[in-house]
C-alpha cells in the first residue's frame, strides 16, 4: 500500500460545534481522494464535565495495520538503528489492531478542554500529494524542506522584521 504524506491536525471549537459545514467539507475532501481519514478523534467536554468521543478511520482493518507497521518500523528505525525495524513494525502493527493511533490522546485531550467545549485530533493523509511526490523522484528530486505557512507566521515575520528595523 501506498501512503501519501500524513498530517496531524489539532483543532478546539469554543461552543463544542464541529458537525455541520466541517463534516460536510471533510467529506467532500475525502470523497474527491484529496484526503483520506487515517484517524480522527473527536472529544466533546460537556458542562457537567462528562466526556464524550468519536473516532472515524477511512481505513481498512488491514490497512490500518499496514499503516502502523510502517510507522512503527520508522520510530524503531529511529530509537535503535537497523535493530528497531523489525520490534517497531510489529509494536506498530498491534496498536493499530487493537484500535485507535490516538487513543491514548483521549483523556490528555480531554484534560485541556474547557467544560462545554471540543477538540478534534486528525491523522490526514493528503492523497492530493502522490503523484506529485511520485514525478518529483522520477525526475531525480528529493524533498530537501517541507513544511507549512500559515497566516500566523507571516505576522510574525512582519514584526520581526519591524522590530529588527527592517521592514519590507
Amino acid at each position: 500500500m501506498e501512503f501519501g504524506p500524513i498530517q496531524l491536525l489539532v483543532v478546539g471549537f469554543a461552543n463544542g460545534n464541529f458537525e455541520g459545514k466541517v463534516l460536510g467539507e471533510l467529506r467532500r475532501l475525502r470523497e474527491h481522494d484529496i484526503v483520506r481519514l487515517v484517524d480522527l478523534l473527536f472529544v466533546h467536554h460537556d458542562e457537567g464535565g462528562v466526556i464524550e468521543k468519536i473516532e472515524l478511520s477511512d481505513l481498512t482493518e488491514e490497512e490500518a495495520m499496514e499503516f502502523g507497521a510502517l510507522a512503527g518500523a520508522l520510530i524503531g528505525l529511529g530509537a535503535e538503528g537497523e535493530e528497531g525495524v523489525e520490534a517497531g513494525a510489529v509494536a506498530g502493527a498491534t496498536v493499530a489492531e487493537e484500535g485507535s493511533f490516538l487513543e491514548d490522546e483521549v483523556w490528555y485531550l480531554a484534560d485541556h478542554i474547557p467544560e462545554g467545549s471540543s477538540a478534534a485530533i486528525a491523522l490526514l493523509e493528503h492523497r492530493w500529494a502522490i503523484p506529485l511526490r511520485d514525478a518529483i523522484a522520477d525526475a531525480g528530486g528529493a524533498t530537501l524542506a517541507d513544511s507549512w505557512i500559515h497566516p500566523e507566521d507571516l505576522i510574525a515575520l512582519g514584526a520581526a522584521a519591524h522590530a529588527s528595523g527592517s521592514t519590507p
